[in-house]
């Protein structure tokens, strides 16, 4: 045993010296590498004649004759890695795009270099405009473990591959493709149609927040669509169930902070700072929150059972309709072990927790006197990180292990935001953009669930939601949990089927929304 926990904390001991690595590449070496990967880049994109010329050395695709398609091979081909990617190259893109069909456009430029583009249809007025975000920041791509160029705007085996063909490309090529057939198709409108593509959604301190504070105006509308809910294909790509999300899961991070006597590597301490902090990580990593669902979320699980077949069907509504919690707990373990997308049912039914940071070290040959990890966690509305934390401090047991919030908030500052967090009420289903989802939704799948919907993860939502802004969050194509899977990871897809589908959804939702 002794050697496992020895093993765990030199594993431990190195990913705190390669964190501490990356943390040290200096900001000039940083800037000096993003401009020279910007200037290459702006000088192949100089005209269309280079654009074309560029675009010769691309991996060989699969032709197809799918708009939507064609825009977002186009998209991924910007690499807008989060930090520094390009999303003013972009935006200048999509500007060309819209302005050719007579939108009203602006390109919005942050303090950093990105961009925000914003297109706006105009109505007549009659009615407050709807909105369409879609973020065009990605995460890092770790190119040599993918088949394709994750930049490349590969079509392979009849998917569009590259890294935010799904999150969220992807969607925006949906939603850029449906507003642009209202244009096309010059659909009167009694309200605005806004299509938004936004910077730093990844991370950053210049997205939607910032963009709400300085240009609201601009970016104003009576509901919006985002990001978010799960169109859910079964093994057979058959269309089962449409979630429409209207509401996140609160985001808190939590920090373990260990603590011993530093001293030379020759003489190890069994009560070393390290050992104490992979022994509580090991014990979190053992461990799982008890289900904890809200009414969005029992509303889900149930619509679930109605299209899932028995056992899996009985479990779903033992989880929902349970009062015993040792029967709740023991359906929750079948739904996530029968479950066609069981991570995603993990999460969706419970207060997450996931270790993501650990940092120890400073010199191979010293026992470091601190080791610390990030532990983030992902929260049910009407539950508390607080709860979540002092169930962590009870599994780990260890008065060596300091646990508090991660963040610059006080604690009273804290206690303040996630209580309001808590207590924030989900976006209606009553109004015309969600009813014309649902309605859309049967039309283009009619043996699907439609279903209002938990986000287990957190979008750039809140500036609509703070000001009274129903948003609804939908990926705008079917996908199975290979494709769900592949988010954030390697070889992301999504089917060119599933793109021209949603393009199809989206535009009958539109048409019914502000459509005269």
């Amino acid at each position: 045993m002794k050697r496992i926990f020895i093993g765990i904390a030199l594993l431990c001991l190195c990913i705190g010296i390669n964190a501490a690595c990356s943390r040290n590449n200096t900001p000039s070496n940083s800037s000096q590498q993003l401009k020279s990967e910007t200037a290459g880049s702006e000088q192949a994109k100089g005209n269309e004649t280079d654009v074309k010329q560029m675009k010769k050395g691309i991996t060989e695709s699969e032709p197809t004759d799918s708009k939507t398609a064609k825009l977002l091979q186009e998209l991924l081909r910007f690499d807008s890695t989060n930090p520094g990617g390009q999303t003013l190259d972009q935006a200048k893109y999509l500007k060309k795009l819209f302005d050719k069909a007579g939108a009203q456009t602006e390109i919005i430029k942050t303090p950093e270099g990105q961009a925000h583009f914003i297109a706006r249809l105009k109505g007549d007025g009659s009615q407050q405009p709807v909105l369409l975000a879609g973020h065009a920041d990605v995460v890092p791509a770790e190119k040599e473990s993918w088949t394709v160029d994750p930049f490349g705007g590969v079509i392979k085996d009849g998917y569009v591959m590259g890294r935010g063909a799904m999150d969220f490309k992807g969607g925006q090529a949906v939603f850029a493709s449906a507003v642009l057939m209202l244009a096309e198709n010059k659909v009167p409108l009694t309200r605005d149609v806004i299509f938004l593509a936004e910077a730093d959604e990844e991370a950053g301190k210049y997205g939607t927040d910032w963009l709400a504070e300085h240009h609201w105006d601009k970016i104003k509308a009576e509901f919006a669509l985002n990001e978010g809910g799960w169109i859910f294909q079964d093994e057979n790509k058959k269309t089962r169930q449409v979630n429409i999300t209207v509401q996140d899961k609160i985001y808190a991070s939590i920090k373990l902070t260990a603590t011993g006597k530093p001293t030379h590597s020759s003489r190890p301490m069994p009560e070393s700072s390290i050992s104490h902090l992979t022994k509580a990580l090991a014990k979190v990593a053992d461990w799982d929150t008890d289900p904890t669902l809200n009414p969005i979320t029992k509303e889900y699980f149930q619509a679930l059972s109605k299209s899932a077949k028995e056992p899996l069907a009985g479990y779903l509504k033992m989880l929902v309709d349970g009062d015993d919690p040792v029967k709740v707990s023991e359906a929750a373990k079948k739904v996530v072990e029968l479950g066609e997308y069981p991570l995603l049912w993990h999460a969706l039914m419970r207060n997450t927790v996931a270790p993501t940071i650990v940092t120890a070290g400073v010199k191979e040959n010293v026992i470091p006197g601190k080791a610390e990890a990030i532990i983030n966690t992902r929260i049910v509305p009407g539950s508390s990180p607080f709860k979540v934390m002092e169930e962590i401090r009870q599994v780990i047991n260890d008065p060596n292990v300091k646990i508090e919030l991660s963040g610059d908030m006080t604690t009273e500052e804290a206690a303040e935001y996630y209580e309001k967090k808590a207590k924030e009420e989900p976006s209606s289903t009553e109004t015309e953009l969600f009813k014309a989802l649902a309605e859309s939704s049967k039309k283009q799948w009619p043996e699907a669930e439609v279903a209002p919907a938990l986000f287990e993860a957190g979008t750039d939502a809140a500036p609509w939601r703070d000001r009274g802004v129903p948003v609804y969050g939908i990926y705008p194509y079917p996908l199975d949990n290979d494709t769900l899977e592949r988010m954030h990871g390697n070889d992301e897809r999504i089917s060119v089927k599933s793109l021209d589908e949603g393009t199809e959804m989206i535009y009958d939702t539109l048409v019914k929304v502000a459509g005269k």
